[in-house]
């Protein structure tokens, strides 16, 4: 499953239509088979624009979740469904989004959805195209939770991530990112060994059988960073990561701790953040060849693909959908391909 050299990919999150973000309003109204449609038309639209791109590897855009991971708790039991916000109103911040709070055993008898949202994939996507699931971690899975300490709660989450990951390896899904944004977001505070073993855990029953990839960057809502964006506290200890692939945050901020990827990619394949999805500035194809040029003065052009920084899904779709444009139209610039 060796992926092409200096390959284009996403993260995951896409951008609703605005259709989508209307008719989210009034789903009490839809049937199972009207909202059965309305997942599929989104999906398709999700497809059709990183197709029209030319991605190498796409998503479904997550296009039935909610922010990420909300939705995954509609799937756990032991929880009290009703979310609260520490602060409603003034600037958006992640302290807007709310907690759940856990009042039993963590319990998943239906999995956590991500099958089902592969099988779609699959089914609608044209194919020959490479296609890509994405599974939040036990640790950030265990961000939206309170009532009991955190490493205890991921720990008690950690089989429910497995049952799912092992589901995805049955439904023949050969690329799974687990996601663990919060790693890199609290490594400044938190054990880093801590972390690799939570995650080595994690994956170690899919390993071989899947390409599995990790994401880690500094928080997204609203274009907001929730922590030190520093990898420096990660590593060395992340090097002992059992994944194919380690993606980075990288364009948001400038490239600093780029000289990063040289150590990486001595064991590790380096999806680099080279779109910057925090900003409405449209990178050009010419600025996204740079950016490549320049990973490739640290790692060799095999260990290499490239992302934005991030998932889309808090950047308006005409802006993302041109981002991905020229991302793609920078990496085959470097590579030689019209």
């Amino acid at each position: 499953m060796q992926p092409i050299p200096l390959r284009t990919t996403v993260i995951g999150s896409y951008p609703f239509p605005s259709w989508l973000e209307l008719a989210s309003t009034h789903l009490g109204e839809f049937g199972p088979d009207d909202l059965a449609e309305l997942q599929d038309d989104a999906v398709i639209a999700a497809i059709h624009d990183q197709t029209r791109a030319g991605l190498d590897v796409i998503t479904d855009g997550e296009q039935t979740r909610l922010d990420f991971n909300l939705s995954f708790y509609g799937y756990i039991e032991g929880i009290d469904r009703e979310v609260r916000p520490r602060r409603r109103f003034g600037p958006p911040a992640h302290d807007q989004r709310g907690k759940h709070k856990v009042i039993g055993p963590l319990r998943a008898p239906r999995g956590l959805g991500v099958v089902e949202e592969f099988r779609r994939l699959r089914r609608l996507a044209p194919p020959g195209v490479a296609l890509k699931a994405s599974v939040p971690g036990p640790y950030t899975l265990s961000g939206r939770l309170e009532g009991r300490d955190r490493w205890a709660l991921a720990e008690e989450l950690r089989p429910l991530v497995e049952a799912e990951l092992e589901a995805l390896i049955e439904a023949g899904c050969t690329e799974i990112c687990v996601d663990e944004p919060s790693m890199s977001c609290y490594a400044h505070r938190e054990d880093p060994k801590a972390f690799v073993h939570l995650f080595n855990c994690t994956v170690a029953a899919i390993g071989g059988r899947a390409r599995v990839s990790t994401h880690l960057c500094f928080g997204n809502y609203k274009a907001r960073a929730v922590a030190p964006r520093q990898y420096a506290p990660l590593y060395p200890a992340f090097h002992d990561l059992k994944v194919d692939e380690v993606h980075l945050e990288m364009a948001s901020r400038e490239f600093a701790e780029l000289g990063i990827i040289a150590r990486i990619a001595e064991s590790h394949d380096v999806s680099v953040g080279v779109i910057d999805v925090k900003s409405y500035y449209v990178e050009t194809p010419e600025e996204v060849a740079a950016r490549v040029r320049r990973c490739l003065e640290f790692a060799p052009a095999g260990r290499l693909s490239f992302a934005p920084d991030c998932g889309l899904s808090q950047t308006a779709r005409w802006a993302a959908r041109r981002k991905l444009e020229n991302m793609v139209k920078g990496v085959r610039m470097v590579r030689g391909q019209p």
